[in-house]
């Protein structure tokens, strides 16, 4: 029994050593670079029915402002009155630069339409806070609200398999099957967890962001997956984004 427990644990992290060693190769070559390019493009393409570009968005440092505005995500915008990622925020600058209707946009689906342009979008935004360190603001009482509306929600147990967040992300040195479960309640693991997307996966080929990324967890806890950029979604990406403090961004990175 402990010698078949010992070359089980010694084939794991063989394979696991596997995984990150072709994870390295492909990030030479990390097709989000890709995304990333596409994302440049739609930046700066003048497109919708107000034929404008979305180089006078302000995504919280100033119009047209793009270093340093990913690592500051989510915040409070007075000009809609609500917490805004980037995601949903690059939606709003559709609508009021571009003419495009925000609501159409958000039900589209992932991968589809003007939804695979918001991705590559914030594909592009996000790399340009690449090395810099999350710093969430919390001065205004709604910054300060959705942080505690987030941990709730990532403790909050339900479903058909009484998951939560905390049931994969709450504890260090977690692993499912090779996949290893970053702590995302605390640095490092919440740096490496947040701090990580938008990014490529290698399973399915496709750019991943972080509202995606949050509605598969849901669908994967047998959740009612949410609508893009609810409440709830916002709010857990203050609270793993605050608790990212002092981590780099390291977007656009590649995952299994």
């Amino acid at each position: 029994m402990v010698l078949v427990s010992v070359a089980s644990a010694a084939s794991a992290q063989s394979a696991a050593d596997g995984i990150a060693k072709y994870r390295e190769m492909l990030q030479d070559g990390n097709p989000a670079e890709l995304f990333e390019m596409k994302g440049e493009e739609l930046w700066k393409q003048v497109r919708g029915p107000k034929k404008a570009s979305l180089e006078k968005c302000d995504l919280g440092e100033g119009p047209g402002v793009l270093k340093g505005a990913f690592v500051k995500l989510p915040r409070y915008f007075a000009d809609t009155g609500r917490m805004q990622d980037l995601e949903s925020r690059l939606v709003t600058c559709m609508e009021t630069l571009q003419g495009f209707n925000a609501a159409e946009v958000m039900k589209t689906p992932f991968g589809r339409g003007e939804m695979a342009n918001v991705t590559a979008l914030a594909t592009y935004v996000a790399t340009q806070s690449k090395g810099l360190r999350f710093d969430l603001p919390q001065g205004h009482a709604e910054e300060r609200k959705f942080y505690e509306l987030g941990k709730r929600a990532f403790f909050q147990r339900g479903g058909t398999h009484d998951f939560s967040c905390a049931t994969c992300h709450g504890e260090n040195d977690k692993r499912i099957r090779l996949q290893d479960l970053p702590n995302l309640t605390k640095n490092p693991g919440d740096g490496v967890g947040f701090a990580a997307w938008p990014a490529y996966r290698v399973s399915n080929g496709q750019m991943w962001s972080m509202q995606l990324r949050l509605n598969d967890c849901y669908r994967q806890q047998r959740f009612p997956e949410p609508k893009f950029a609810s409440d709830v979604t916002i709010a857990l990406g203050v609270y793993m984004g605050v608790n990212a403090k002092g981590a780099e961004s390291a977007v656009p990175t590649i995952k299994r």
